[in-house]
């Protein structure tokens, strides 16, 4: 098959694009043909090694896919020729190819009205976004959220499940992401380039941080007393909080079939929509991946492989 993998940590230079062995399924797997995967931003840390060493090489970043099953092992609930979609198992990766072999316990069966590109795009930003509103701050109807930086993938999905609860939803975005943030139902916008929002918004309920370093530490600041932060860009832990009186929660972002399933709902009963995609074919992941890191992206950079 063919893959990008690299064979030591680095910079985007150490991504190569190559033949690979294709996988088999072991029980309780399938190994499906890949149609779309989608560009993370722990794809580039993975990479660069800021998370442990990986354990092997070649090594074949990426987290979720959808596809067609074309071989089934012993246990495994599809039949070759299902169209499949879902997230790794935690400590799996390996997307950037034509082909992977994972648990089938961890795959929904894709729409049938849905392409590809479209419920892949949605596969990990939802899940981690679910996990994160619903189940790590418990989101309520009538509370005042704040979500650091509206304009990517799993905030954008966040925006639009926080109102669909029925919450009041403050967002960050530069200038230029205004209008694409309000279409997604953003109560309020505040322009992290012009103003500090600490100077913006006050007595928030909850915020869901997605950005990381000062943005995260200096998120506490607007929270009421007894408010509660999620952080999904600050390391494997949430930060210290700076005050006695909040919440500081890392979620924990499982895999399994009910999510991607909860997901798949959510998208065709029109309560999210699918982000600004921007595709790119395999071999230019490279490209993709340069645009990641920069952190500066609207939406879902997503590989067409089939």
């Amino acid at each position: 098959m063919k893959a990008v993998y690299f064979d030591e940590h680095g910079g985007s230079e150490v991504l190569k694009y190559g033949d690979l062995p294709d996988p088999t399924a072991g029980d309780g797997e399938i190994v499906a043909d890949i149609h779309a995967a989608s560009i993370n931003g722990a794809d580039w840390k993975v990479r660069q090694g800021s998370y442990a060493p990986v354990a092997f090489f070649p090594y074949v970043c990426g987290r979720d896919f959808s596809g067609v099953v074309t071989e089934v092992g012993a246990g495994a609930d599809f039949e070759v020729g299902d169209e499949v979609f879902g997230v790794l198992p935690v400590g799996q990766e390996g997307t950037y190819c034509e082909k992977v072999a994972t648990k089938a316990a961890v795959l929904a069966k894709k729409p049938a009205e849905l392409a590809h590109i479209d419920i892949d795009a949605v596969s990990l930003i939802g899940l981690t976004a679910i996990i994160s509103i619903e189940e790590t701050l418990k989101l309520k109807t009538g509370e005042k959220i704040l979500i650091q930086g509206g304009a990517g993938g799993v905030a954008g999905f966040a925006i639009q499940l926080a109102k669909h609860i029925g919450a009041y939803v403050v967002t960050t975005a530069s200038e230029h992401n205004h209008e694409y943030v309000r279409g997604l139902g953003a109560d309020e916008i505040i322009d992290y380039n012009a103003v500090d929002f600490t100077r913006a918004v006050s007595d928030c309920d909850a915020v869901f941080e997605t950005v990381g370093g000062d943005t995260g530490i200096k998120s506490f600041n607007i929270l009421k007393p007894g408010g509660r932060a999620a952080f999904i860009a600050s390391g494997m832990k949430s930060p210290e909080p700076t005050r006695d009186d909040v919440q500081s929660l890392r979620p924990v972002v499982g895999r399994d079939r009910h999510y991607m399933e909860r997901v798949a709902d959510l998208l065709k009963q029109g309560v999210v929509t699918v982000p600004q995609l921007q595709i790119f074919d395999l071999k230019n992941a490279v490209e993709a991946q340069k645009i990641s890191e920069s952190r500066h992206l609207r939406g879902k950079l997503m590989l067409q492989i089939r």
